[in-house]
């Protein structure tokens, strides 16, 4: 198993839900963060004065998938978030030992 951790817009957010519901892909977890890469923010002026705004707005998701779907998964993110604009996001993934269903108690993929 692995857990895909995905940096994208915001504004991708919606077209990524809808895509991974459509390809069956269930079971993620999505926050909003803060962060800059080689987009380095912008230069806002507040009251006369320049201020450097470098933490840009992001969607962070995190969905843990088999091992035989993570090629799959990758370039379902990457189809949908892609602008090829500076600011995509980054994609990361990171082995999973174990996953265990509380519920049910079942252990492995069978509780993905």
């Amino acid at each position: 198993m692995k857990q895909i951790e995905a940096i994208i817009r915001p504004e991708k957010l919606e077209p990524l839900k809808d895509a991974f519901l459509e390809a069956k892909f269930n079971g993620m977890n999505i926050r909003q963060v803060l962060g800059c890469g080689n987009q380095y923010g912008w230069v806002a002026h507040n009251r006369g004065t320049e201020v450097m705004m470098n933490m840009i707005p992001k969607i962070e998701i995190k969905i843990v998938v088999a091992d035989d779907k993570v090629e799959e998964t990758i370039q379902l993110i990457m189809t949908v978030v892609r602008t090829g604009e500076i600011g995509d996001g980054k994609i990361f993934i990171k082995p999973v030992e174990e996953c265990i269903r509380i519920r049910t108690g079942e252990r492995g993929d069978v509780a993905l």
